[in-house]
C-alpha cells in the first residue's frame, strides 16, 4: 500500500488549496514543491485565508525524482515545463493520476508519463493567490470536476471528488469530462487572452461592451474547434459555453456583461491566473493552451483568425516581458 493517498505535484495557489484542504480533513498528503516555496512549506505548513481560514502542517518533497509513489497524484503546477517536470516522478507508483491544470494537453502528457488507463480527467472552477507572505487567498470554490476520459461512471472517480468535497473544496464525479473540459476550456481561452490584453480585473473586461465583444468571438472559434473534434459544449463552465456559442452576437455580449455584474458582486477582486503570473513575472501559459488549440485547428484545417491573432500577441507580449527583465542590471 502506497504511504500517501494523495501527492500534489505545485504547491502554488491550487496545489496548496487542495492538498492543504486535503491534509485538514486527515488524509495523507505529500506536497511536491521546489525552492523557496518548499522551505516556506516544510517551516509554516499551508496558510489558506478567505473562504477557508486554517494553517496546516504537511509533508514535503523538495526532490521529486526520490519519492515513491501514492495512491493518486494531483498535478497542479503551471503548464509549461510539465512533461519535465513529471518526468521526475517517471519512477514513482500511482494508482490514478489527473491534472487540474489548464487546457487538454495535460491529459496527453499524463497519459504519455504513466499510461492512459492511469489518467482521469479534471477541470477546476476553483481560484486563488500565493499572498506575499506565503498564505494563499481562496477566492472560488465553485467545483472541480473529475471522470474518467472513456466516459461513464467509475468508482475511482467518485472516490476522490468524496474526498476533496468533504474537505472543503467542492468537487463532483460525471461521465461526461471530455465535454466539460472543452466546455471549460473555450471559456477559459477567452477570458485568459482578455486579462492579459486588458490587465484588468476579472469584472471589468467582462463587464466592459468592447472586451465581452472580443470574448464572445474567441469563445465561439473555439466552439468551432470542439464541433469540429466531434466534441459537444456545455453551459457547465466558468462561462456558459454552448448559451455563448448559440444565438446571436449581441444575446452572447449580454450574457458574458451579466457574467461580469455577478464577478463584481460576488468577487471584485478576481484576477486570472494569467494576470497574476504578468504582474508576478512568471512565464504566461500561452504555448500549452492557446497555443495548443492553434495546432488543433491547423491539423483540422479550420480558420481561426482571433485565436491565431491573439496566441502570436499574447506570445509576443510574454517574450517582451521576459526579455525587459533580462537586461535590467542585476
Amino acid at each position: 500500500m502506497a504511504q500517501f493517498e494523495f501527492a500534489v505535484l505545485g504547491a502554488g495557489a491550487m496545489g496548496s488549496i487542495v492538498g492543504g484542504h486535503l491534509a485538514r480533513a486527515g488524509h495523507s498528503v505529500a506536497m511536491l514543491a521546489r525552492g523557496s516555496r518548499a522551505a516556506h512549506l516544510e517551516r509554516h505548513g499551508i496558510t489558506v485565508r478567505g473562504l477557508a481560514e486554517f494553517n496546516t502542517a504537511v509533508t514535503t518533497v523538495p526532490d521529486a525524482s526520490e519519492f515513491a509513489g501514492a495512491e493518486t497524484l494531483i498535478v497542479a503546477t503551471k503548464t509549461p515545463g510539465t512533461a519535465q517536470a513529471l518526468q521526475a516522478l517517471a519512477q514513482a507508483r500511482f494508482g490514478v493520476t489527473l491534472s487540474i491544470q489548464n487546457g487538454p494537453l495535460k491529459n496527453e502528457i499524463l497519459a504519455q508519463t504513466f499510461g492512459r488507463e492511469r489518467v482521469l480527467g479534471a477541470l477546476a472552477d476553483t481560484s486563488g493567490e500565493v499572498l506575499p507572505d506565503g498564505a494563499v487567498l481562496f477566492t472560488r470554490n465553485v467545483n472541480i470536476f473529475v471522470g474518467e476520459l472513456g466516459g461513464g461512471d467509475s468508482t475511482r472517480a467518485r472516490r476522490i471528488a468524496t474526498a476533496l468535497d468533504s474537505a472543503g473544496v467542492r468537487a463532483a464525479a460525471t461521465p461526461e469530462i471530455l465535454v466539460l473540459e472543452w466546455s471549460k476550456f473555450c471559456s477559459w481561452v477567452g477570458l485568459m487572452a482578455l486579462s492579459v490584453s486588458t490587465r484588468a480585473v476579472t469584472w471589468k473586461f467582462l463587464a466592459d461592451p468592447d472586451s465581452a465583444l472580443l470574448l464572445v468571438r474567441l469563445v465561439r472559434e473555439m466552439g468551432q474547434l470542439a464541433r469540429a473534434l466531434e466534441i459537444p459544449v456545455s453551459d457547465r463552465a466558468i462561462l456558459p459555453t454552448a448559451s455563448i456559442c448559440a444565438g446571436s452576437e449581441a444575446e452572447a455580449v449580454a450574457i458574458v456583461t451579466a457574467a461580469g455584474a455577478q464577478y463584481r458582486l460576488n468577487a471584485p477582486a478576481h484576477r486570472m491566473s494569467s494576470l497574476q503570473d504578468i504582474e508576478a513575472g512568471r512565464p504566461l501559459e500561452v504555448n500549452e493552451t492557446l497555443g495548443y488549440a492553434c495546432s488543433k485547428a491547423r491539423e483540422l484545417r479550420l480558420e481561426l483568425p482571433l485565436l491565431e491573432n491573439f496566441t502570436r500577441l499574447i506570445a509576443a507580449t510574454d517574450r517582451a516581458r521576459r526579455d525587459a527583465v533580462a537586461l535590467v542590471p542585476g
